[in-house]
């Protein structure tokens, strides 16, 4: 009898992943409106300062702080600039009324909000002593002229985009959508619509995959559900390989007699990872499929079935590898040391990863059953805890938690 390989720990099979996996290549530009998601194939620099020039942080009065010296000056009022309008040289013993993001007027070096003033027909009584600079943003103060304010490998979210509007970039280059192929295995599966035979579920893994590599941004080309066969098998990864960076399957990675995804891999390309210590989602298969005519080969990534398992897997280890695929160089999820609010007294010799929620004191609370196939504990939670191999939580110990919403975009 051989001895069997040990299982490689998170850490580790994420350095292999993300080892292995190339930045797409082949880009294109779109307008800014249109590249929300999408990863910067290139540094964006600014053609202009922002602010562009002096202008008033609030509604109010433009002075010269000289004038105003007194704390209840009387200035006439000799003009009024909304936003988007170019005042006049102010003069000196008056004042402007202005607007919020209305250029400041040569001669001006302050604004007084208009709160602190008192107006009386074509005049204003400053009722403050305003101090040079006051309530103004600087030109440039934001933006400088040349400066990057978007490296590459950028992933756009909303405020990336108004940053890229702001200073009038109306197009973007962006690296090309990930193209990813998925199937599913399983004789037992079922769509939801269709009548449940005996022995038969639905298939809640496509739903939520598919969802995941939509958040992702990805291409998707949706094999559906495939015979538990090994000819089947092999004849779906080989028409996915075509046309695609990556294959994902959930199902069919463990050591059954019906489980062909991990023989047909071998028998098509080449497996070069199998089997994670983490808990749930051992079953964990990582190879590639080659491709017709020369060209690089397919990546594949198996989950396994159980929908949890599948669940958590593709966010530790899919999610980071299809960021790294967009050219993605921070694909950490951020994480968070917080207060353990119940007891986990009988840890697993694998890294756990337990789903909690995030209860009014503050602290973490447990979903009582953490079996593989539960999926409500996904629905409920907040976040998993990462638990290291046989590590026992008491109540009030500190546990490093990853809420869902750094891992599900």
């Amino acid at each position: 009898m051989t001895d069997r390989k040990p299982m490689l720990s998170l850490a580790e099979a994420l350095h292999a992943l993300l080892s292995a996996a190339q930045a797409i290549a082949d880009r294109e530009t779109v307008p800014t409106l249109d590249a929300n998601g999408r990863v910067l194939a290139e540094a964006q620099t600014s053609r202009l300062d922002v602010p562009p020039a002096d202008n008033t942080q609030m509604d109010g009065y433009a002075v010269r702080a000289g004038d105003c010296a007194s704390g209840n000056a009387v200035l006439a009022v000799s003009q009024r600039i909304p936003a988007g309008h170019v005042g006049q040289p102010l003069r000196p013993g008056t004042a402007a009324r202005i607007f919020t993001g209305a250029m400041i007027p040569d001669g001006a070096d302050a604004v007084v909000m208009q709160e602190a003033c008192t107006a009386n027909g074509d005049s204003v009584t400053v009722n403050h002593a305003p101090q040079p600079g006051e309530w103004i943003r600087r030109a440039g103060e934001d933006i400088r002229a040349g400066s990057v304010i978007l490296p590459a490998g950028t992933r756009l979210r909303s405020q990336e985009l108004g940053l890229a509007a702001s200073v009038g970039l109306a197009e973007l280059p962006v690296l090309r959508r990930p193209r990813v192929a998925v199937f599913f295995t399983g004789d037992e599966l079922a769509m939801p619509g269709e009548a449940l035979k005996p022995g038969a579920i639905y298939n809640s893994n496509r739903f939520t995959l598919r969802a995941l590599l939509e958040n992702l941004g990805c291409d998707i080309t949706d094999y559906g559900i495939v015979p538990d066969s090994l000819d089947a098998t092999r004849d779906t990864l080989r028409r996915a390989a075509a046309g695609h960076d990556l294959i994902v399957t959930s199902g069919g990675v463990s050591v059954g007699d019906e489980d062909h995804v991990k023989p047909a891999v071998e028998a098509e390309g080449r497996l070069n990872m199998w089997q994670i210590a983490i808990k749930p989602g051992k079953p964990l298969a990582f190879g590639e499929i080659p491709r017709a005519g020369g060209t690089a080969p397919a990546f594949f990534l198996g989950l396994p079935g159980n929908p949890v398992s599948s669940f958590v897997t593709f966010l530790l280890l899919v999610r980071p590898f299809i960021l790294r695929l967009q050219g993605v160089e921070q694909v950490a999820p951020r994480a968070f040391m917080m207060r353990a609010d119940f007891a986990w007294p009988k840890p697993d010799r694998r890294n756990e990863f337990l789903r909690v929620r995030i209860n009014e004191n503050g602290g973490l609370d447990l979903f009582p059953n953490q079996s593989s196939g539960v999926l409500t504990s996904t629905v409920w939670g907040d976040g998993l805890i990462d638990n290291p191999p046989g590590n026992a939580i008491a109540a009030g110990d500190t546990v490093r938690f990853i809420p869902f919403d750094a891992l599900l975009s």
